[in-house]
């Protein structure tokens, strides 16, 4: 079943439905061929949406859904760029936080796990002023968005090409 192509879309659903679009995404931006990957294909990929994808691919997400809509041969209307949730700088929570944990995304999905579950049973045990320390080759933006829904803070960083550092805390009382 074809499905519109809109920021909103999910790019597991995308694939599902125009599984042709695969080596276009790919294409768009290196960090897409982890889309190969078995397990981030079945986790990540079911609640990313393109939105997420062209900031984890560091592309605009306009002319990411113009150029997919292209491809599927889909029309629709333009796309606005949204603002950057993180254009501010490290927060003062980081600077004074104390990590508990630190752990590395890629490791934990080339085993097979899935860093949700880590990160949230992490969380759990966190003290306020503590936090959890997330490195990976991508920006982890489903994993943000459900850690800030879930009320926790969260700070996201580019350190370089293809590695990012993010921290998931419960910022000191006061």
């Amino acid at each position: 079943m074809r499905i519109p192509i809109h920021p909103e879309t999910k790019v597991g659903a995308l694939l599902e439905a125009y599984p042709e679009l695969e080596e276009i995404l790919i294409g768009l931006a290196p960090a897409f061929a982890k889309l190969r990957n078995p397990v981030l294909r079945k986790t990540v990929a079911k609640v990313a949406t393109l939105e997420q994808a062209a900031r984890i691919g560091g592309i605009s997400v306009r002319d990411l859904v113009r150029r997919l809509r292209e491809a599927a041969g889909q029309q629709g209307p333009e796309v606005p760029e949204p603002e950057s949730p993180l254009a501010e700088g490290t927060p003062a929570w980081v600077d004074d936080a104390v990590v508990r944990l630190s752990l590395d995304a890629d490791e934990l999905l080339a085993r097979g796990e899935h860093p949700l579950g880590r990160v949230r049973e992490a969380l759990e045990h966190l003290q306020p002023g503590e936090a959890v320390e997330l490195r990976s080759s991508f920006r982890p933006e489903p994993l943000i968005e459900a850690m800030r829904r879930g009320g926790f803070a969260v700070s996201s960083h580019e350190l370089g090409p293809g590695r990012h550092v993010t921290y998931f805390g419960r910022p000191a009382l006061g």
